[in-house]
Order: structure tokens, then sequence, then C-alpha cells
């Protein structure tokens, strides 16, 4: 007997289901070998759709109402954001998010496990693009305060996690968790640093975020415990991708660009 498979809830009530990386590394292998969306593109997506969770966080901790047309007060533009971002897709994902922040006039600083000029494929293109931006990066191992800053991004494993984290990876974890402790607001790109996306455990040092923001299609492994608020980014992936995986399910996202969550036991 199969189990069946675990499905997350939308405001509106709609079911979203879940998929585990086993799943969503294949979604991702057809796109990028035969239907598109791009990996090029789908870290673009993604870059963009963190960057504007990022701005609506801001605005509701430095207390921005929205304004007559309902977009949120300009107070995050005042804003310093700090982002960590590791050597793999998460990691070009929270690149991509530092320059649309940048582009925006928020202060942005990005700490990075892979020095730009050493990057190469989709991670090196975002710090080539970066590059033209207002934005500050620094090597993991130069002095840096995540607990000064009004927000941390946690790009660095996302679903690309093997056994415990590595040293440097533990360092960055080591900083989100403090900034945390400090008060400051942590979003996670996909799957918080350190969680097994699939059980919700961690076998070792993990990220405990306000809010995560996931990717196309939540893991099944995050909860209210293991995420924080939970919210999932279109990436722009047609169904009939995620049907040749094995996946489907109705449209959910309708005019918006992400949609929090309910996972499987929480409560309204």
């Amino acid at each position: 007997m199969t189990n069946e498979r675990a499905h997350y809830l939308t405001p509106e009530g709609l079911r979203v289901p879940a998929a585990t990386v086993a799943e969503w590394h294949e979604v991702a292998r057809i796109a990028a070998q035969a239907t598109g969306p791009s990996p090029a593109q789908s870290t673009e997506r993604a870059g963009f759709e963190a960057a504007m969770a990022v701005i609506e966080m801001l605005a509701a901790r430095l207390g921005d109402g929205p304004l007559g047309d309902g977009r949120p007060g300009d107070g995050w533009r005042r804003a310093r954001v700090l982002l960590l971002c590791g050597a793999g897709g998460n990691g070009a994902a929270g690149v991509c998010a530092a320059r649309h922040l940048a582009d925006r006039g928020v202060t942005v600083e990005v700490v990075t496990v892979t020095p730009p000029q050493r990057a190469d494929g989709i991670l090196g293109q975002q710090f080539l693009t970066l590059a033209e931006a207002p934005a500050r990066v620094i090597r993991w191992d130069e002095a840096f305060t995540a607990a000064s800053a009004d927000l941390v991004v946690d790009a660095v494993i996302g679903t690309g996690l093997h056994g415990e984290p590595q040293a440097v990876q533990r360092g960055l974890i080591r900083a989100a968790l403090a900034a945390a402790e400090a008060g400051v607001a942590v979003l996670s790109l996909d799957v918080p640093s350190g969680l097994d996306a699939d059980t919700g455990r961690a076998p070792g040092e993990v990220v405990r975020p306000a809010r995560t923001l996931t990717f196309a299609l939540p893991k099944a492994g995050l909860t209210r415990a293991t995420a924080g608020e939970l919210w999932v980014a279109d990436l722009g992936i047609p169904p009939g991708v995620f049907a040749r995986a094995g996946i489907a399910f109705a449209p959910f996202f309708g005019a918006a660009g992400r949609v929090r969550l309910r996972a499987p036991g929480e409560e309204d």
C-alpha cells in the first residue's frame, strides 16, 4: 500500500500537493532538458518573487501601512538586508533576489560561499549581473554582523542537503540563528537550510525562519514548526511538466505570484 500524498491548503481552500525532493528534481530535469522553462528562467523568477517577499516582510516589520492603492509604504527602502548564499541553485536565487532589492534602493549585502570570480553556471551569471547593481558582496569568512540587519535571507542549501551541513554551511546557518535570536526576521528560500525536505528532520544545525518561501510546490517536510509561515512562489512551470513527473493538480496561484499555505494538520 502506498502512502497518500500530503496536501497543503491555500486561503481559499484549494489543495496543493507536496513534492518529494526526488520528484522536484525530476520536474527540474524535464523542464531543463525537454520543455522549459530553463533553469536560468526559473532562477530569475525565484529571485524576483523572493525579493517581493522580502519587501512585503520589511513593510510589515517597519510599520508601513498600505497606501491607498494597496502598495506597501516605502520604509522598506531604508532597510538593510543580508543574504546568505550557498554554492548551488538556492544561492543563485538569493543572489538574484539581492539584485532586485538593490535595484529598488534597499541596502544589500551578500555573504557568499563561492567568490563571484570563481562562480560558474547560473550562479556565475547572477553574480555577473549583480555586479552592475549597488550591492556589497563578501566572502563567508569575512567579518559581517547578521544581528544588525533588518532582515536575513537564508539561501544556503535548499533541497541540496546530504547529511549534516558542511562546515561553511554551518557557519552561515549559525549566522541566521544568531540573527533570529536577536529579533531579526529570517526568510528561508525553498527549504530552511539544514532541514531534510522530505522528512522535516534536521541531521545537524538548522535555520528556524519566520517565513519560508518554497518554490513551485511545497516540499513534504515543511510544516509550521519547521518552516515558520509557509508561502509558495510560482516559477512559471506548466502543469504538464508536473504531470510528466507524476504530480497532477488544479491551478492554485490565480492572479498572485506567491500564495500562503497551511500545512497538513495546521490550525487556521
